[in-house]
């Protein structure tokens, strides 16, 4: 990597959020770089999609900070909000609009105008391929092509940090290739946090990973350093290895 993309574009400093009895993530700390993507691991209910929503500023954490490109979530969400895409949990709303509109919409609220921002529409649009549904409803499309209009209004204003949660679920074989080679074009210029269940994408697309169980850090390290610590060559396998036994310690059932 060239200097300039060592830039810490995240940084996440003793993250903590409880609600009530239930605590959701635990004194959590990580950083990501320019030109890093990041694959964040973890059982169902590790706090995987807790601790993106306090990154992005949808959720107010405990305890803690988090920094993006420099503005502190809290104090200056606005800010944070116009550095970051973010792909959520589930596919987009306003069903009753079609792609073109909602990417419309999507535009003006990022404060688009005019030339640039049907320049910018319809380029997403072909970049996402989206051009043989953009004047369809997007309560009448597939899963695939929803999860794809999610990852267009992630990417329409072209964000210095990417936050996508489960990016290629409901994707067949095909489109998982187009987004994570997408994914991998951007890298060089972006900060990418990426949260998946599928641990070939790990391998595939990510220069690293962390692991986190009942909202604790497990482990931060390359998929090589990751996949380096199985018996069996297999990153399911070590991931199911570090979970359980971190669950076994604690005298708890696994939570997947």
């Amino acid at each position: 990597m060239t200097e300039n993309t060592q830039q810490t574009l995240i940084e996440v400093k003793s993250l903590d959020k409880k609600f009530g009895a239930i605590h959701a993530v635990r004194n959590l700390s990580f950083s990501v770089k320019k030109g890093e993507v990041l694959g964040f691991l973890g059982p169902n209910g590790a706090g995987k999609s807790t601790t993106m929503k306090m990154i992005t500023g949808f959720l107010e954490p405990t305890s803690g900070t988090v920094i993006v490109c420099g503005h502190d979530v809290l104090e200056d969400p606005i800010a944070v909000k116009e550095k970051i895409g973010y792909l959520p949990e589930g596919a987009p709303s306003y069903g009753e609009m079609t792609v073109k509109n909602f990417l419309d919409f999507i535009a003006d609220i990022r404060c688009m105008k005019g030339e640039e921002k049907q320049k910018r529409v319809d380029a997403i649009i072909k970049k996402i391929n989206l051009e043989t549904v953009r004047n369809q409803t997007i309560d009448t499309l597939s899963k695939g092509f929803k999860r794809r209009v999610g990852i267009a209004q992630a990417l329409i204003h072209d964000p210095e940090v990417l936050i996508m949660d489960e990016p290629t679920d409901g994707l067949d074989p095909n489109q998982k290739h187009e987004v994570r080679t997408l994914i991998k074009e951007m890298a060089t210029h972006k900060a990418i946090i990426i949260s998946t269940h599928i641990m070939e994408e790990v391998d595939a697309i990510c220069t690293r990973a962390i692991i986190i169980a009942s909202g604790q850090l497990l482990f931060d390290g390359t998929p090589g350093e990751l996949l380096a610590k199985s018996d069996t060559g297999r990153m399911d396998d070590v991931f199911r290895q570090i979970t359980t036994d971190f669950y076994a310690e604690k005298g708890e059932l696994t939570q997947s």
